[in-house]
């Protein structure tokens, strides 16, 4: 009998099929190789360093034993042992008691700074548990109301609010100290009843136009948003494009998919552990809450040596110097939040699984669609290679999703700015002392002549340093970036994206099971009382409730902790049994984490062998598509830029300037800040310029650029037709006092200046320019 099925009976798979196969299993190997290769290097050297720090540690013990110390050295490292634990244990009693206060308090936001309710989301006509701080200046130092307001959102990602503004070097601090008034979003720890993302979206706009009504004399405020806040960001700034000003999006996931095979396992977990559906299954297990300690442990297993096992060494090993730091973070860390099931799905199902937000598809309400192409505010991100939550695929590719290419960003007048850092980690963009004091202030600076830079794509570069401390600034250039310079963040292509859209597409369709069949009677099974036992035994609260004095055995914890001499002199950080103790603590964390590349290195190769298969790049084909977008060649045709090209002829001394300045930038390819500076200065305070305002100086800019962009040799050919001879001295003396000392000019930059001068029927340019604004005579008021 010839059986049903057998391999000479089976149909050959079409080419299309092997071809698919042949890449999903080049994929993995592609993976695994970069993974070994990198654990290879990282593990090889630490197991080096190990086994040096062994044969050390040896000779301090031998060298011990021979001069007769080794028992007492022993004697005092027990101790000294003893009373760190003891030490230890009370701070995680005093961490668990903290967030039991903090829960009955109301979870007040992590910030150290004095500050007042403006508006309280729960009186809009859309309750949500949004509120606006306005955060209250320190003694000494100055707010000043014409100065651009900043408006901080937050990460609402499990955790409260506050880490923007949770020490003096800070997002906050660093915008104070600038005089700039500033104002933070907080959120309550559950949601209001029925509460959406739409109506976040409006209580957040209605939170920008309250800042704007309180400072009229001030541009549009700047929005700040951290992580998941940058997301929220780039949403109320797509659904209201006339209200924000310039954006700082700090390691926010905009295209969800993006990384690289071979690194960031985060984007992996939504196609192994069942899309959006555990989610729902959770928050129907909350009473229609989602508690954000899934989240927060979603964040700890990505690290888990730092977050359960050298976090704590670390406090053991240093009890003396960084115990009030570790209370600190941890306040904020171990404050959880909630959100509402519809909160929650749109989060997943929009963006997270279904990145619909870069792709253009995204819909915050029913008939309203977001377009991050309708931001009209200038956008300044700032992502890291060292981060392992928001790579700079994720923070960067939305750009290439959005825009045909770097061209249409400088049609449609947009201003994208991207920093990337090489080392620092996700909370590190927006924690870290060190970046607030360089990268943050710098982007502060910058944020008062950012809008004087013409529309296209940037890259800022940060640096030498002059001077020190708080006084340290450095030299920061805009570099010309194109789509392909943003696309080299990434693998060759972005083929292995296809295998998340078979996730979503298999996402939805579980869902609408889990809603036709099963949904109504878990829902059912769920009381407030069985959603309250499962949230308190959650292990993210257990493992510090149970340091509390709740638990009976951590009384003598406490009495012990108070016996303890605060005059107990810590042992010599050379002593032979601390570096003992410090080499095992290495091979502990070692181990966990070579424990770690091996999951993260299995989590990839399961992704996509599954979701690279033929079947699956089959059942995922609906969803793998690209937002279609404007081939580059026919952009030149769009009506708007035939209206401008049209034009190039007309216009007057502002226009005339405006282009010249233009043109100098197309031909340097870069701007640095002092030019910049001097570019705004004189845009925003001297006249004919002060008296444009702020819409038609960036319409001017924009109309300019489009001219420079597609017929530079004529706009510089028609120069004479927009400047009455009386005046052509004036103009160019005003670009050539921006473009600065003749001596820092590149070559190109004399050449440009030179044909400006030929075809104004000036002299060639002399060795020295202005060295003064030769319109200050003009100056208006002074602008932030």
């Amino acid at each position: 009998m010839t059986p049903l099925f057998s391999l000479q009976n089976a149909p050959k798979r079409s080419v299309e099929d092997q071809k698919v196969a042949a890449t999903a299993q080049q994929r993995v190997m592609t993976g695994y190789a970069r993974r070994m290769e990198k654990m290879a290097s990282d593990h090889g050297r630490r197991l080096e360093q190990f086994w040096t720090d062994a044969e050390a540690i040896r000779s301090e013990l031998n060298r011990a034993q021979e001069a007769g110390d080794l028992y007492r050295a022993a004697y005092d490292y027990a101790v000294d042992a003893g009373r760190r634990t003891v030490l230890t244990l009370d701070t995680l009693r005093e961490r668990g008691n903290n967030d039991i206060a903090h829960e009955a308090a109301g979870m007040p936001p992590a910030l150290i700074y004095d500050n007042e309710v403006v508006v309280d989301g729960r009186n809009l006509p859309r309750p949500v548990n949004y509120l606006l701080l306005r955060i209250i200046p320190p003694k000494g130092v100055e707010s000043l109301n014409w100065k651009r307001p900043y408006l901080i959102i937050d990460p609402r990602a499990g955790h409260g609010a506050g880490i923007g503004g949770f020490k003096s070097d800070s997002q906050v601090g660093v915008a104070l100290r600038d005089g700039h008034p500033v104002y933070f979003l907080v959120f309550r720890p559950h949601p209001e009843p029925n509460q959406t993302l739409a109506d976040v979206m409006r209580a957040e706009a209605a939170f920008v136009s309250e800042i704007r009504r309180r400072h009229p004399e001030a541009p549009k405020p700047i929005i700040v948003g951290n992580c998941q806040g940058g997301w929220a960001t780039m949403i109320l700034a797509a659904a209201n494009p006339d209200i924000t000003g310039p954006l700082v999006i700090n390691g926010a996931p905009l295209a969800f998919w993006s990384g690289r095979i071979g690194e960031n396992p985060m984007r992996y977990l939504g196609g192994l552990f069942g899309g959006t559906l555990p989610t729902l299954v959770l928050a129907d297990l909350g009473y229609g809450e989602f508690d954000g300690a899934h989240l927060v442990t979603n964040f700890e297993m990505l690290n888990p040596g730092r977050n359960y096992f050298s976090k704590y060494y670390d406090l053991f090993a240093n009890i003396d110097r960084d115990r009030a730091a570790f209370l600190e973070f941890e306040r904020w860390w171990g404050g959880l939040h909630f959100m509402n099931e519809p909160e929650i799905r749109w989060i997943v199902e929009q963006l997270f699984i279904g990145n619909r937000l870069s792709r253009g598809e995204a819909r915050i309400e029913r008939g309203r669609q977001l377009d991050i192409k309708a931001i009209r505010s200038p956008i300044i991100v700032f992502t890291s290679r060292g981060d392992n939550i928001t790579p700079p695929q994720q923070a960067l590719n939305w750009i290439v999703d959005t825009y045909a290419d770097e061209h249409e960003i400088k049609i449609r007048g947009q201003r994208i700015i991207y920093m990337v850092h090489e080392t620092t980690g996700h909370l590190g963009i927006f924690v870290s002392s060190t970046i607030a004091k360089k990268e943050h202030s710098e982007v502060a600076s910058t944020m008062k002549t950012i809008e004087a830079l013409s529309p296209g794509l940037y890259e800022m570069k940060i640096d030498e340093q002059i001077g020190e401390g708080l006084d340290a600034r450095f030299l920061v250039s805009f570099e010309e970036r194109t789509i392909s310079d943003v696309l080299a963040f990434d693998d060759e292509d972005r083929s292995d994206e296809v295998g998340f859209a078979a996730v979503a597409r298999l996402s939805e369709l579980s869902v609408e099971l889990y809603d036709l069949a099963m949904r109504p009677f878990v829902q059912a099974m769920v009381t407030p009382f069985t959603a309250k036992m499962i949230k308190s035994t959650h292990p993210a609260r257990a493992q510090r409730l149970i340091f509390t004095d709740q638990n009976p055995l951590m009384q003598p914890v406490c009495e012990f902790a108070a016996r303890i001499s605060k005059d107990c002199e810590p042992l010599d950080p050379s002593h032979p049994f601390l570096a003992l103790e410090r080499w095992w603590a290495s091979s502990v964390l070692q181990t966990i984490d070579f424990m770690r590349d091996f999951r993260d290195a299995a989590y990839e190769a399961i992704f996509l062998s599954t979701y690279g298969s033929p079947l699956m790049t089959w059942i995922g084909a609906p969803h793998a598509f690209e937002r279609t977008r404007k081939d580059p060649k026919d952009l030149r045709w769009l009506p708007e830029v035939q209206a401008i090209l049209v034009g190039i002829d007309r216009g007057g001394f502002e226009e005339a300037v405006i282009r010249m300045l233009i043109l100098l930038a197309e031909a340097r390819g870069s701007v640095r800040r002092d030019r910049l500076q001097r570019s705004a200065h004189v845009l925003t305070n001297d006249e004919p310029f002060a008296s444009l305002g702020t819409e038609r100086r960036a319409a001017l800019i924009r109309e300019q650029s489009i001219i420079a962009e597609f017929e530079p040799d004529r706009a510089i050919e028609t120069l004479p037709d927009l400047i009455p001879e009386r005046r052509r001295q004036d103009a160019i003396d005003v670009v050539e006092y921006i473009a600065g000392s003749v001596d820092d000019m590149e070559p190109y930059t004399v050449r440009t200046l030179q044909r400006f001068r030929a075809a104004l029927g000036l002299p060639r340019i002399a060795l020295s320019v202005a060295t003064r604004d030769p319109l200050a005579n003009s100056s208006a008021a002074p602008a932030s």
